[in-house]
């Protein structure tokens, strides 16, 4: 089975525009959308059993993954 990628944009391709103009705009966005890459990045180690991590450790990631991305989100929607 292969890993399924979570970037941003493939997750959210209805604002790939946006996504882009408020990574020039918005500090705290583009701070949130560094944490989020960096955490699918760690999800997606550990996925394909590149980098150890417990079971627990990975679903905590996802779980802080999925909470940056209701924020994007969150942020996303309110500027459309």
């Amino acid at each position: 089975m292969g890993i399924e990628h979570h970037d941003l944009v493939h997750e959210l391709p209805e604002y790939r525009d946006q996504i882009r103009a408020l990574k020039m705009t918005d500090a705290h966005f583009l701070k949130l959308f560094d944490e989020y890459h960096e955490v699918t990045k760690e999800v997606e180690l550990m996925e394909a059993e590149v980098k150890p991590g417990s079971s627990k450790m990975e679903e905590e990631l996802k779980l802080r993954r999925l909470r940056l991305k209701d924020k994007l989100y969150a942020m996303l929607s309110e500027k459309a």
